[in-house]
């Protein structure tokens, strides 16, 4: 199982081939938006009442969600966040601070 880190590693180290190496951050955004459309898509057609046209070409909600997290990553690194950290961080504030007592527990 791969972290964050080796994810951003991964994608940078891919996206170091390119120049730029990172698109701006608002068409990253907006990369972001349109992934999160296709996700939407997908649900839409799993559990909606919208299915797929027969002619529509077969996604996988799967593959959508990493593209969301490859755009992500770019995102991070184009800004030098390191995820990993920042996930450490709100765990931390899930499990033991704001979040702690929030949710019905099973």
């Amino acid at each position: 199982m791969m972290t964050l880190r080796e994810i951003q590693k991964e994608v940078d180290d891919w996206t170091r081939q390119f120049r730029p190496q990172y698109w701006p951050p608002l068409q990253i955004m907006a990369r972001l938006s349109e992934e999160n459309g296709e996700v939407a898509r997908e649900i839409n057609h799993l559990y909606g009442i919208k299915k797929k046209k027969t002619d529509e070409k077969d996604n996988n909600l799967g593959q959508e969600l990493v593209d969301m997290i490859f755009t992500i990553s770019c995102m991070a690194n184009s800004h030098r966040i390191r995820m990993q950290n920042e996930w450490n961080r709100m765990m931390q504030e899930k499990l033991y601070k704001r979040d702690n007592e929030r949710f019905r527990r099973k």
